[in-house]
């Protein structure tokens, strides 16, 4: 039995008029928020650390001013990586993981699904799904 492919658009500018999935899951404040190094070392302490700790807490992970790691975990709030709890004076943070993980593996099944079938020829292997 034979398989049958999408039609796939032979240019950039018809690939531009298509809706896939992908279009909806790349998400710019997701990225920004994962770009910057520091934020990553803050995000993967946290990660490591499975609770939700204040900021000062968090600052000793890194050689940064509190003020400034203040300013890199309420970014990653915003983009939906931390969560944000307010007690008092203080804030603490905790990971995402369900919302996190779920992104990144949507997006991830997204550019598989986008995978041509002669890619796992060419690069030795695409998604194993091709």
């Amino acid at each position: 039995m034979t398989q049958t492919r999408k039609r796939r658009p032979s240019s950039p500018k018809q690939a531009a008029t298509c809706c896939r999935p992908i279009d909806d899951l790349l998400n710019p404040d997701l990225f920004k928020a994962l770009c910057d190094p520091t934020r990553l070392k803050l995000l993967a302490c946290l990660a490591k650390c499975g609770r939700a700790c204040s900021v000062s807490e968090v600052a000793e992970c890194c050689s940064v001013d509190l003020s400034v790691v203040s300013r890199h975990l309420s970014m990653l709030n915003k983009a939906g990586v931390l969560k944000a709890q307010k007690k008092s004076r203080t804030v603490f943070y905790s990971v995402q993981y369900g919302q996190l993980c779920q992104a990144l593996r949507s997006l991830a099944d997204a550019v598989e699904e986008c995978c041509p079938g002669d890619a796992a020829k060419s690069e030795g292997t695409c998604c194993g799904k091709c």
